[in-house]
């Protein structure tokens, strides 16, 4: 304000003094005081053309930098220039923060849709895209329940009570491959909602799995558990011949025997699943391995049918594999005990190991069993799984040993395949990578034993 009070003097002083000396001498002050007033009404012309400046930079959007000078109308300028230099860089900080904030939200595992008042779809990530068959271009501000018509989610939308979620069918389900979809909504703002949606498929089907295991476990347990409780119960009431008592006695023999077994590789998987992956640097003699399996697989032919099958072993000595020695002899053992009980008496029985060129390695058990139908094979692996329950009961399994084989694989980084045709046997191969697999070292002090097993 000085400084306009100022010029606004200089200039009204300027033009009385040039008119003063320009007057004749009894004109003099009448002139001085028509020239004071036109120097203010050049100022005033002055300070308009400045004004209209500033106003025509700030209608054209303040693109450019502008020279007003000092005074009134350059400070206003510059305050100004500041305040929209201030807002621009808020503006960019709060769309970098959003961008931000978006690209959280694209990267969420769970779908994300933000819903106005009216349930126009404002925004969406890319999973809620993939769970319900949105597209960008296509689908912003419809309404979300012309796009999403199952009946159980419209019935939650339009009751807006929001305090649980709803599970609903995903936009890929269909009978042969199941898609659960669970979806919450949550209020925000002025009427607006935020829906969450998150793929359950998993955690149903790891749920329906629990409650198979258990079931299948109770069963497995139940049918001895019952045998034994008939045979006590006849022991205590009747009084039997001394033949048909160790008959009785043999029976239960074999059913507790049998609960052993189940409850064996039911620790076994357990402790296959909570525990370490193998060490790479322990590594374990392959030949030993083979035969202890030979050994024991003689005894089980033995056992199982009074005599022996054809079993033929084929060695790769000086071959080693690293990993857990329990772990591998536990697979091995399994792959070539169900040969042994699904193959008739009298038939091959072919249990190899063998180097590739590429420098990886195979275990591999053929038999000339009664074979697996291809519908099967890709469930083999299920826990409780069988082609023929009876069959298997008959036999002595317990419906976990390929569970185990598949564990056991995975854990050493190896793959479990299964080739089988009815009627003609099956061939059941586990490949082991070759950073696990290598020839002894000469004079190499370094073999593990399957003696805790």
């Amino acid at each position: 304000m000085l400084w306009r009070l100022t010029t606004l003097v200089l200039c009204q002083a300027c033009a009385a003094g040039l008119g003063w000396f320009v007057a004749q001498d009894g004109d003099k002050s009448i002139v001085a005081l028509s020239c004071a007033l036109a120097g203010s009404l050049l100022w005033f012309v002055m300070d308009c053309m400045r004004g209209l400046r500033l106003l025509r930079w700030l209608r054209e959007g303040a693109a450019t930098d502008l020279s007003l000078g000092n005074g009134l109308w350059g400070e206003a300028y510059d305050r100004v220039r500041r305040m929209l230099r201030n807002g621009h860089r808020l503006t960019v900080e709060s769309d970098s923060r959003l961008e931000d904030f978006l690209a959280a939200l694209q990267a969420s595992p769970n779908g994300v849709v933000l819903l106005d008042s009216d349930t126009r779809i404002e925004w969406f990530n890319q999973t809620a895209a993939e769970h319900f068959g949105f597209d960008a271009r296509r689908d912003m501000l419809q309404h979300i329940g012309n796009l999403v018509r199952d009946p159980g989610f419209v019935a939650y939308l339009a009751a807006r009570n929001f305090l649980h979620d709803i599970t609903m069918p995903g936009r890929e389900s269909n009978a042969s491959k199941p898609v659960k979809i669970s979806v919450h909504v949550h209020p925000y703002g002025e009427g607006r909602v935020l829906l969450l949606s998150r793929d359950i498929t998993a955690v149903e089907q790891a749920e329906a799995m629990r409650r198979d295991f258990v079931a299948n476990v109770s069963h497995e347990i139940r049918t001895p558990l019952t045998v034994l409780a008939g045979f006590v119960e006849t022991l205590q009431t009747l009084s039997l011949e001394e033949q048909e008592r160790q008959r009785y006695l043999a029976l239960m023999s074999q059913q507790a025997q049998r609960m052993q077994s189940l409850v064996s590789d039911l620790l076994t998987l357990s402790r296959l699943e909570g525990s370490p992956l193998p060490s790479t640097h322990d590594w374990v003699s392959v030949d030993l391995l083979m035969r202890q399996c030979e050994q024991d697989a003689q005894g089980l032919s033995q056992i199982l049918s009074g005599q022996l099958h054809d079993l033929v072993f084929k060695r790769a000595p000086g071959c080693e594999i690293a990993g857990s020695s329990t772990e591998l002899y536990s697979a091995l053992s399994n792959l070539i005990s169900n040969a042994i009980r699904y193959t008739p008496v009298g038939r091959r029985i072919e249990v190899e190991f063998s180097l590739r060129p590429e420098g990886n390695a195979a275990f591999q058990v053929r038999d000339q069993g009664p074979g697996i139908a291809l519908e099967h094979i890709p469930r083999l692996t299920e826990r409780f799984y069988r082609v023929d329950r009876s069959r298997s009961r008959d036999t002595g399994g317990t419906g976990l040993g390929l569970a185990i084989v598949k564990h056991v694989s995975q854990r050493h980084g190896a793959e479990l395949s299964i080739e089988s045709v009815p009627g003609k046997g099956s061939i059941f191969t586990i490949g082991f990578p070759a950073h696990r697999v290598r020839q002894a070292l000469v004079g190499s002090t370094v073999e593990s034993t399957v003696s805790s097993v």
